[in-house]
Order: structure tokens, then C-alpha cells, then sequence
């Protein structure tokens, strides 16, 4: 059978990393084959991309099972041109501006560990996040208005939610792998206690609902075995819930490790398990960030955006790197699940996992058209959200509180109405600064953003 031949268009071309993973994702897809047309406001990082995709290609690495020609493009137009898949990944506003938004509400007292979804920093950028998707989902609807949609921005809740908003018509779902995370450890607690090789994470059922970076799992099995259970078994021994120090998490060296110590004591209160990593929930949450020390007691570690400044410059260096051979090029799957769902739309086997898509009832007592995370069942050409039952009452209020303001950022941005902005940013359950306070925050922020 001979490979079906896609366009793919990526918005966001240069990108550092998601880029590279994809590539290397589609070159692994036997059945399919095509061109990749590379889109960045960065020209010369999307032609530094072509130059890394056409390698992989040319260099006749062991292992490739496709082939696809990649080539950077000066406009949106010229990349959305009969494209079947749309991808969007880019970063909403240089990285330098989110970190004078996170230093500045560290003035404050609030101590954001990531900064991209909710909170101050979260809906300043999900406001820039809306105007450049309002751009997006226009030109898509005009252009090729039946291809599929992919979002990996964050935050990825309201930049799906705008493409929606802006063109209903649109086939649009965003992905997150944090929830993948939350597998890959109750597959250990699997391992651990049936006496068993720890399963694959894609062997784990979850029953996923809530929203981006705020995801529960209420129902969680390996093999008829409730994992929920076992994990609440495994929470009750010495020393797995405990208090954290700064010197033991500083020691970590890793900006994305998670001790679960949210996750758990969410569990042991709510009786739900949440899905995403600890640096992410704590910023839905009350209290968590007033403090420095109360992140560390909790064992949570911040994400310095000086980190993903030095990352961001020296990451053409290393694709250059890759390309001379200076550094080994290994050819393995990246674990993102966008080339399985490309796979499944396109017919070439069903699958479910979780995704980001508006809420037609999957969740009973969310807002309707509201994006939500829910599992869902591809198969060809069609996305089916499956049911998810009901968000818990002790939840459902928080959880529906975030989707509100993110509703009113949105709006806000779409009809330039500062004052819905403010409402949401002073709404936010993780901010207790009184309202002149947060006025005069918000304004800050915003004036951070006209510089």
C-alpha cells in the first residue's frame, strides 16, 4: 500500500524543540509521507529546521521508515496553502518579557514556578496569546479551513479556545503530556506493589476531566486493578508524604522534577487524583504561591526564565551540532502523541487518549463550548470527546472559576476591553491582593507589555 501524502503546515517553524521531536515522529510513520512547510516570525530558525529535517532524511539514518521534505516559508498564507494538518507551536511574546512578568509579580508576593497558563503572568500572556490566535484562526478559515488543527501553545486552554471562539468551524484540538506523567507514576505504583515489571504508561486507563494543567483522573486501572487504590495504600507508608527542604530540592538539578507532594495530599483531601505536575497545580490553587519556602517545603522547584532564555539561544548551536555530526543523532520516538493522532485521523488505526476540545457535554457540569481535557476516541477524520461523568462538588467550583476567567480573558482581548481583564486577573484563586493592589498590578503588567 502505497503512503498517504500530507501538507503539513507548522506555525511556529523555528521552534526549538517541538519541531525536532515531530520530525523525527513523522520519520518514523511508515504509511505516511509529504512536505512540511515551516512558518516563523524567526525566518532563519525556520530555515535552520528545514535544514535539520532534510538532513534526517538525506543522511540515510538507520531506522527511518518515511520521508518528508521540509522548507521554510516568508508567510502564513504560503504555509497554510492546502495544508491537511495545522500545527501551532510558537511562543507568544520573547521570553524576556515573561521574565520582567514573573520578577515583577515576585514584587508582589506571588512566586510562579512555570507562568504560561493561569495567574498574573498566565493571563497577561494568554491576552497576547489571543490576539496572535484570532490572526491564526482567521487565516486557517480562509485558506484551508478543513484541515485539522494541533495547538501545543500554552496557555494552551485559551489559545485553543480562541481558534474555536474565532472560527467554530474549525477542526481544533489541543495536546498536553502532562496526564502522561501521571501514568508513567501510577505504573510504578503498579510495578511496585503487584510485584510486577512496571507497565508501559500507555497500559495505564485513566478517566481524565478537568482542564490544561488542572486535570484529574478519577478512575484509574491496570488490568482490572484499581490504581487509585494502591496509591492511597502507597501514601500511607513512612516517609512518603512528607515535608521537603530547600537545600534537598536545590540539589535536584532539574527544573522539571516533581516530588507529587501537591498531587498526594490533593488526593488524600479530595479523594481525586489531579494529573499534572506539581510546578502546574500549585499555581490553580490557593496559597501555595505566597512563599519561596512554602514551594520548597512542598517540594516544588521554580523554573528559572533565565534557564529558558540560555536554553532558547544556545538550541541553534545544538541543531548545528546534530547536522556536522558533532553530536550523535538518535532516532527514537519522542513520546508526544501528535504523529499517533495525525495516524488515527487519517484512518490508519483508532485511539484514544486525552485532548484538549470543546466541551459538548463530555463533562456534565462544565460550561458548554468551554475547551476542557477529557479523553477522546480518533478515528478517521472525527474526534468523538468521551463521556467523563461529573467534576467533584469540592472541585467544581475552582475548576469552573479558572474556566471563567479564562472565558473573560479571551473576550477581553477580542474586544480590546481591559476592564473583563482585570475582573479575571483579580478573580484568580491563587491572588490575595486587595483591589487597588491588584489594580495597580494589573496595570503594571500591562504597561510591562507596551514597552
Amino acid at each position: 500500500m502505497n503512503p498517504i501524502s500530507l501538507k503539513i503546515a507548522y506555525v511556529g517553524g523555528g521552534s526549538r524543540d517541538w519541531a525536532r521531536k515531530l520530525m523525527i515522529d513523522l520519520a518514523l510513520c511508515p504509511d505516511l509521507t509529504g512536505e512540511v512547510a515551516l512558518y516563523d516570525i524567526d525566518m532563519d530558525s525556520a530555515r535552520l529546521n528545514e535544514q535539520l529535517g532534510n538532513w534526517i532524511h538525506a543522511s540515510h539514518q538507520e531506522g527511518i521508515l518515511s520521508h518528508w521534505r521540509y522548507f521554510a516559508v516568508p508567510t502564513l498564507r504560503d504555509a497554510l496553502q492546502n495544508a491537511d494538518f495545522v500545527i501551532i507551536s510558537v511562543q507568544p511574546g520573547p521570553l524576556e518579557l515573561m521574565a520582567k512578568e514573573i520578577a515583577l509579580a515576585e514584587e508582589y508576593g506571588l512566586f510562579f514556578p512555570v507562568g504560561d497558563t493561569v495567574g498574573a503572568s498566565g493571563m497577561i500572556r494568554g491576552l497576547r496569546s489571543v490576539t496572535i490566535y484570532k490572526e491564526f484562526a482567521e487565516a486557517i478559515a480562509a485558506i484551508c479551513p478543513k484541515a485539522w488543527v494541533i495547538n501545543y501553545t500554552n496557555p494552551m486552554t485559551i489559545c485553543t479556545r480562541t481558534l474555536t471562539r474565532v472560527a467554530p468551524e474549525l477542526k481544533v484540538f489541543g495536546c498536553c503530556h502532562e496526564v502522561f506523567g501521571t501514568q508513567a507514576m501510577l505504573a510504578k505504583i503498579a510495578g511496585q506493589y503487584l510485584g510486577i515489571e512496571p507497565p508501559s504508561r500507555n497500559e495505564i486507563q485513566v478517566n481524565v476531566l478537568g482542564i490544561n494543567h488542572f486535570t484529574w483522573v478519577d478512575r484509574a486501572t491496570y488490568q482490572g486493578h484499581d490504581l487509585l487504590a494502591l496509591l492511597k495504600h502507597h501514601l500511607e507508608q513512612p516517609g512518603v508524604m512528607r515535608a521537603y527542604t530547600q537545600e534537598e530540592v536545590e540539589s535536584w538539578n532539574d527544573w522539571f522534577k516533581s516530588a507529587e507532594q501537591v498531587k498526594f495530599a490533593l488526593l488524600h483531601r479530595f479523594g481525586i487524583l489531579a494529573a499534572a505536575g506539581d510546578r502546574h497545580l500549585v499555581e490553580f490553587l490557593p496559597g501555595f504561591i505566597r512563599s519561596p519556602e512554602t514551594l520548597f517545603r512542598w517540594g516544588v522547584i521554580r523554573t528559572p526564565v533565565s534557564w529558558r532564555i540560555e536554553r532558547w539561544r544556545n538550541a541553534p548551536q545544538k541543531t548545528r551540532d546534530l547536522i556536522n555530526n558533532v553530536t550523535p543523532f538518535v532516532l527514537e520516538r519522542s513520546g508526544e502523541e501528535g504523529a499517533n493522532m495525525i495516524m488515527a485521523l487519517l484512518g490508519q488505526g483508532d485511539l484514544v487518549t486525552n485532548v484538549n476540545i470543546e466541551n459538548v457535554g463530555q463533562i456534565a457540569n462544565a460550561p458548554l463550548h468551554a475547551v476542557v481535557e477529557t479523553n477522546a476516541y480518533f478515528s478517521r477524520d472525527n474526534i468523538r470527546p468521551l463521556s467523563a461523568g461529573t467534576l467533584p462538588a469540592g472541585l467544581a467550583p475552582l475548576i469552573n472559576q479558572h474556566i471563567a476567567n479564562q472565558e473573560l480573558i479571551i473576550e477581553a482581548a477580542l474586544t480590546k476591553n481591559m476592564d473583563l481583564a482585570f475582573q479575571a486577573f483579580f478573580n484568580d484563586p491563587a491572588n490575595d491582593l486587595p483591589l487597588d493592589t491588584s489594580w495597580e498590578f494589573f496595570n503594571r503588567m500591562l504597561q510591562l507589555n507596551q514597552g
